[in-house]
């Protein structure tokens, strides 16, 4: 049996974050528009920079909870590498669906704003109660994703 669009794509985000080097927490993001994939992104350090697989986790050495002071990481996360990946390829995330493998931080949910992605499905909780709020006053669909 086919699998629906949804299980589709979110079984490619499962696949994405296979390439996370992040050591707390892996998390792959694939945006699609009209069935079709724009770009995806996992978590992990910018390009040209140590890994934290090989590096270490400061966040981890420092006790910090997940959830705050992500200025303190060194990687990006996965909905900012797949957002980032569209504008450095000159792809439009005007009208897009964002399936991602955790639910957004903070962070990330001003970026899925400005970016006018439509529709966040995530595959499992993130502990920052700021997002879902701003995505919802957004107008931005928050699905939780269920197999």
């Amino acid at each position: 049996m086919r699998p629906s669009w949804q299980d589709y794509f979110m079984e490619i985000a499962k696949t994405v974050k296979t390439r996370s080097t992040c050591l707390r927490r892996q998390v792959g993001s694939v945006l699609v528009r009209d069935k079709r994939i724009l770009a995806t992104g996992y978590n992990g350090a910018p390009q040209g920079i140590c890994h934290c697989d090989k590096k270490g986790c400061k966040r981890e050495e420092l006790n910090i909870p997940s959830g705050e002071r992500h200025e303190i990481c060194r990687g990006l996360h996965a909905e900012q590498n797949a957002i980032i990946q569209a504008a450095l390829h000159g792809v439009s995330t005007q009208g897009s669906v964002l399936y991602t493998t955790s639910q957004p931080c903070s962070l990330c949910a001003k970026m899925i704003i400005n970016a006018d992605i439509k529709r966040v499905v995530f595959d499992g909780y993130y502990p920052d109660e700021l997002s879902a709020e701003i995505l919802n006053e957004a107008d931005v669909e928050l699905i939780l994703y269920s197999k």
